[in-house]
């Protein structure tokens, strides 16, 4: 495993995502953390979370990030190893620890939910251009960064500005804004989360997060008002749907967009199918990892936004922070209902292994 300088001519997967990953201490039962006995380990992160997904898929990707040289380095390295993911590229610090949270059950929207981080000074906050094997960061036709990763440390800043940067044969930039306030230092710093998703191609940014950073509060067209310049914005606006602008031709996945800011955008909203939560963990992740799946196939715009859909009705439909995607087949299926069907389709727990059982019991004789 690499723990600094580039590799030689790595070779060129589908994603690639950098970010920092953690062990997730689940709880055995509801209840404050102070009552909670015991937890169940996880892994957590959003960029490992979209990696594993798209590996799930068939996906070729790659993540690399920093993690200690620690048991819980070991883990993380193991399990999104497990799942596909081409961890070659992620580094082992020997000073610093891998990061780690605890969590309580509950529904993240409600008051009584609680988090704690342990992950001031980890491993992956020392993330930098020095240490990072750039070579394979840039081996790709999509590079996922997020807006978590900007906040970890001056380095792990340092490091977006570089990967963000346009240059010849850069890699499709995803950007997903994915803003944490309690990361940020003070109102100005979430400012730098415009600044990065403005160097980006595609940018994923929900309605409540564009409201707590930037204070946009007139809907999807008034971000894209402040996001201009990337060939595709995507906004999320919850259980209602997502809107896409976008510039691009629809089977683009080359590269930067050549297309001026200023050139007329084709607008696509797409509404999000009925669906019975079982937890409301990790859907922002899937949806991205959908989105970027379809965009991968040269599939469509509103394709996209739909398998963006689907692949969070799989997580927020299963318990724990990763769920597998729908088979693509099935997606396919649902994704090319017509309008009328679409607003009609309710999804539930276990609708993707329902539908898999159903598959296999066609093909058996």
């Amino acid at each position: 495993m690499t723990t600094s300088g580039p590799c030689n001519a790595p070779d060129v997967v589908d994603v690639v995502a950098l970010g920092e990953s953690m062990v997730t201490f689940l709880p055995s039962r509801p209840g404050r953390l102070a009552d909670v006995p015991s937890f169940d380990r996880g892994i957590g992160g959003a960029e490992s979370n979209l990696a594993c997904v798209l590996a799930a898929a068939g996906h070729a990707v790659r993540w690399v990030s920093r993690v200690g040289a620690d048991g819980f380095g070991d883990h993380l390295v193991e399990t999104i190893g497990g799942y596909g993911v081409d961890v070659s590229s992620v580094g082992r610090d020997p000073v610093r620890p891998t990061g780690v949270y605890f969590r309580t059950a509950g529904d993240r929207a409600t008051d009584a939910h609680e988090v704690a981080y342990y992950r001031a000074g980890s491993a992956a906050s020392a993330m930098a251009v020095e240490n990072t094997d750039l070579a394979a960061v840039r081996a790709a036709r999509v590079l996922h960064l997020s807006g978590i990763t900007a906040a970890l440390s001056e380095d792990c800043l340092d490091l977006l500005w570089e990967l963000t940067a346009a240059r010849p044969g850069r890699p499709l930039v995803a950007f997903d804004i994915n803003f944490r306030p309690g990361l940020w230092r003070d109102s100005v710093s979430p400012l730098i989360l415009l600044d990065l998703a403005r160097r980006a191609d595609i940018v994923f940014v929900g309605t409540d997060e564009a409201e707590a950073a930037w204070a946009a509060t007139g809907g999807p067209r008034a971000i894209r008002e402040l996001l201009p310049e990337p060939s595709v914005l995507v906004v999320k606006e919850g259980a209602r749907g997502a809107t896409a602008f976008a510039r691009e031709q629809p089977h683009d996945t080359t590269g930067p967009s050549p297309v001026p800011p200023d050139a007329g955008d084709s607008t696509t909203f797409v509404p999000a199918p009925h669906v019975d939560v079982a937890a409301a963990i990790g859907a922002g992740d899937a949806f991205a990892a959908g989105f970027l799946s379809g965009t991968l196939r040269g599939l469509p715009l509103r394709d996209r936004l739909r398998h963006g859909h689907l692949w969070a009705a799989a997580a927020l439909t299963a318990p724990g922070d990763l769920a597998p995607p729908p088979a693509r087949d099935h997606a396919d299926r649902l994704v090319a209902l017509d309008d009328d069907a679409w607003g009609t389709l309710r999804l539930g727990p276990g609708w993707t292994q329902a539908a898999q059982r159903a598959e296999e019991e066609v093909r058996t004789p």
